[in-house]
């Protein structure tokens, strides 16, 4: 598994500019984050972990993933309903992950033309599809392009991670998270990452 090749770099950069983060960071000297390069896979997963606990979005996912057999579009379509809500899958997301499939199947996604588009082009193009919202799409861009400056401010986990390592009172508002995380840029996506570190025992994957 390689490290982004801005890894090594942001860490530096945020240990230097931030002492509460930095010591976060020096906390976890072997971990980093890895990218899933399937881009169906990173999505799928982003949708099961919606507003659910690491670890129950793990669960679900183990389930998932041994029923399948191989985490593609063309297995999520076929895959019987009642395979998926024995996953621990809710009707919603089922419908979420048949229609993610759809989406690649019928080629309105096309994940090879993301590579010259900017952050935000890439998310309005994935939050056209049902069930893809502005957090699926921001999980997207860090877990499988590794875009170096993303933040996903409606993240429950970002805001406790960053109200734990200042002391604050949770939870602080969106906004307040957004201010504070300028002093991050251009690192966004690892300051966020070694805030999710920082409260579980394993490291969040999509």
């Amino acid at each position: 598994m390689k490290k982004p090749i801005f890894w090594e770099k942001a860490k530096k950069d945020l240990i230097k500019k931030d002492k509460q983060l930095g010591s976060i960071i020096k906390s976890y000297p072997k971990d980093f984050l890895f990218s899933k390069s399937d881009p169906f896979y990173t999505l799928a997963r982003s949708i099961i972990g919606q507003q659910i606990s690491v670890k129950a979005a793990q669960a679900v996912w183990d389930r998932f993933e041994s029923k399948i057999k191989k985490v593609n579009p063309k297995n999520a379509s076929n895959m019987h309903f009642m395979s998926m809500k024995s996953c621990g899958l809710s009707k919603q997301k089922i419908s979420y992950l048949k229609s993610l499939a759809n989406a690649f199947l019928s080629k309105k996604v096309n994940p090879k033309k993301w590579v010259k588009f900017t952050d935000e082009e890439i998310i309005s193009e994935l939050v056209k599809i049902k069930g893809v919202g502005r957090w699926t799409a921001e999980m997207f861009l860090i877990f499988n392009l590794c875009r170096p400056d993303v933040f996903p401010g409606d993240d429950l986990g970002v805001i406790k991670g960053i109200c734990n390592c200042y002391n604050l009172k949770y939870p602080i508002d969106k906004d307040t998270a957004i201010m504070m995380s300028n002093k991050w840029k251009p690192y966004r996506s690892v300051a966020t990452w070694y805030f999710w570190r920082s409260l579980d025992p394993i490291p969040v994957e999509y």
